[in-house]
């Protein structure tokens, strides 16, 4: 009897083209040249939103993730943290704020439009107070706003966004976004004004 036939040789694996490689290299570098660098950013952001940093971290390791997974969709040269914050804030939405049986609420023509700080007073707001000080009582301050005015307040005053990429990101009008901005600066006047004056950046009111 003839010899049995030799089994067929078993498939090699596909190499994965030189041009796909390259791509992939290409996109890798790309990413951790114009987006690893705003990781910082990012913590901030999203310590400010959880209000804990176990949960921040994991926000910004989603958000990281996802922005790798869509980054053909970057325009190379737009505006990367801008794009970042917007993943991380629809990362936010989705999977922590729904967490949440009653989602906070808030009357925004409700809070009384008025400043304690006569001195710092300007119809446009501009946070001239808050370039003089943003540390761990302002801080502390921030995180007890409610979420639109934190979520707006640490955009602009902490990260330094314009109204332009604030209203990108948030998805709202510019006009919504200087409103809750000035209603959030003022809340945080009512809330600093003791330690303000105790610290000397502004002069207390007689009583």
């Amino acid at each position: 009897m003839p010899p049995p036939p030799p089994p067929p040789p078993r498939p090699a694996e596909t190499p994965q083209p030189a041009e796909s490689v390259l791509a992939e290299a290409e996109k890798r570098a790309s990413f951790e040249r114009e987006a690893l660098t705003h990781l910082d950013s990012l913590y901030r952001v999203a310590l400010r939103l959880t209000g804990n940093a176990a949960e921040a971290d994991d926000l910004v390791q989603e958000t990281m993730l996802k922005a790798y997974r869509a980054w053909h969709q970057f325009e190379k040269g737009s505006n990367a943290k801008g794009w970042l914050l917007t993943i991380l804030r629809h990362a936010f939405i989705n999977e922590y704020r729904r967490r949440i049986r009653h989602p906070e609420t808030v009357d925004l023509d409700a809070i009384e439009p008025f400043s304690v700080f006569a001195d710092v007073q300007d119809e446009d707001p501009q946070g001239t107070f808050f370039d003089r000080i943003v540390d761990d009582e302002v801080l502390r301050a921030i995180d007890q706003l409610p979420e639109q005015f934190r979520e707006t307040v640490v955009l602009s005053d902490v990260e330094g966004l314009s109204y332009d990429e604030i209203a990108r990101i948030l998805e709202v009008p510019v006009g919504t976004v200087k409103s809750r901005l000035f209603r959030a600066r003022r809340m945080l006047q009512g809330k600093l004004y003791d330690y303000a004056v105790g610290m000397g950046y502004i002069k207390g009111t007689p009583k």
